[in-house]
């Protein structure tokens, strides 16, 4: 009976190992199947964190290249605003017209022969010959706004030469023009161009007047 119960016991054991030792392996089999299927869930969230992040770089660049783009499209706009000169003898030309009417009235024509726009600032300072002064401007004539000559354009101003009924005095013919151009501080700047007058010459006299500078030439003429 010790012999019986003995071997009994013994096979209840193997039994008992046996089945421990299946549990532990399926308990490892279980534990590799859930690392192998956690793996690709842990590379598919790799992935997607590559993926936003790719996303938010290719933004980040767009928006830098929208703002260079209008920084750019800004700074052309302010170099093309600023490129406008002051209107000289070096980017123009000036001529002197007598006109029939109204009487004893010259027109002054000031030509943008330059690549850039020029602004006409103030009136024009006449030297007529050896006179000693500026003859004073029709204060009534001021423009609105600066003259502005694009290449090409064209401004004007106005001289009164003499009066109409003689009531001048102190005239004389000139043979000789000069016309000085202001800048922006009102300012008179240079020596003067030199503009040809008739050969016979102007007759002025006190009554010496100027409008400032127009763009269209029957205002410039009818003051």
């Amino acid at each position: 009976m010790s012999s019986t119960l003995f071997r009994r016991r013994t096979a209840l054991l193997t039994a008992g190992f046996a089945a421990a030792a299946s549990l532990a392996l399926t308990a490892c089999g279980t534990g590799e199947n859930t690392g192998a299927q956690h793996t690709p869930n842990t590379a598919a969230d790799t992935r997607a964190a590559a993926s936003g992040t790719d996303s938010v770089v290719t933004v980040a660049k767009s928006n830098r290249s929208t703002t260079t783009s209008k920084t750019a499209t800004a700074s052309k706009g302010t170099k093309a605003s600023s490129a406008a000169v002051t209107c000289t003898g070096a980017n123009t030309k000036v001529t002197a017209q007598t006109v029939t009417r109204p009487l004893n009235h010259m027109l002054l024509t000031v030509k943008n022969t330059g690549s850039t726009t020029c602004y006409l600032y103030g009136y024009p300072a006449l030297r007529f010959q050896d006179a000693q002064a500026v003859p004073p401007v029709v204060e009534d004539s001021q423009p609105q706004a600066v003259t502005t000559l694009r290449p090409g354009q064209s401004g004007y101003a106005g001289v009164n030469l003499s009066s109409a009924d003689g009531s001048g005095t102190g005239g004389y013919t000139a043979k000789t023009l000069s016309v000085i151009f202001q800048n922006r501080d009102l300012d008179f700047i240079g020596s003067g161009v030199k503009v040809p007058l008739p050969s016979k010459g102007t007759y002025i006299d006190s009554s010496l007047r100027t409008t400032y500078w127009l763009s269209d030439p029957q205002d410039a003429i009818n003051w």
